[in-house]
């Protein structure tokens, strides 16, 4: 299965699972602390990997002049629902329907993990901002998705049983609040990630590794990666 299509799966879950108030790691530890890395809005900002677009929504209410798209239908069609006036695009990060320098800021939030190229998405991300541009991403933190804690102690030991550097896919389902979510995502080393930024020519501005303050066991060790890279 792609990755795309075990979104698509999940669609319906994930639109529960994200817009249940307090319930996703969005509004704990991303929301603020992702917007604050975003440049002042300009004249076009693409959300690649949109989902049901609670970001998208939550930039144009700062100002961002926004098209977002998404390689899911299902996820499209809810995002387009929750904001008729919004425009949400079904395309694949790897091959964005918009002409070469023509946005000023690329946000890939939470989704290169959920991409079957995100190498193509870099590399279109660069090829659609003007010189000057942004590319901000989050991912889930090459350290979290490496490995698990052992118990639900506080002082638990966290341990990485596979390669730390080797790429593979991995699933996880969580049942919380009467909810259940299957996430399917890809693990990459931080240089697995990183490379391609490199490889195709921006330069990293920001990189923030961001903690559970109010986890003691995730208070130890980073749970997402958010970046800020220049086009030049």
């Amino acid at each position: 299965m792609t990755l795309r299509d075990a979104w698509e799966a999940e669609a319906a879950n994930w639109v529960e699972w994200a817009r249940r108030a307090g319930h996703d790691s969005y509004g704990r530890f991303h929301r603020d602390a992702f917007l604050e890395l975003l440049p002042p809005p300009g004249r076009r900002t693409l959300d690649v990997g949109c989902g049901e677009g609670r970001l998208a929504r939550d930039m144009k209410a700062l100002g961002h002049s926004v098209a977002a798209v998404d390689a899911a239908p299902s996820m499209v069609a809810h995002a387009r629902e929750a904001d008729p006036d919004g425009e949400y695009v079904l395309a694949s990060g790897s091959e964005l329907p918009f002409p070469d320098g023509s946005a000023d800021l690329v946000v890939a939030f939470m989704s290169l993990q959920d991409m079957d190229d995100p190498e193509g998405a870099v590399r279109e991300a660069w090829r659609v901002l003007e010189r000057g541009g942004r590319l901000c991403i989050a991912l889930v933190h090459p350290i979290n998705s490496a490995g698990t804690f052992e118990s639900d102690e506080d002082d638990a030991a966290f341990v990485i049983r596979d390669s730390y550097f080797e790429r593979r896919r991995y699933v996880d389902t969580i049942e919380k609040d009467t909810l259940r979510m299957t996430f399917t995502s890809d693990h990459r080393s931080l240089e697995g990630w990183l490379a391609p930024f490199a490889d195709t020519g921006f330069l990293l501005e920001r990189v923030r590794e961001v903690p559970a303050t109010d986890n003691p066991r995730w208070r130890r060790l980073p749970l997402f990666l958010h970046v800020r890279a220049l086009k030049p």
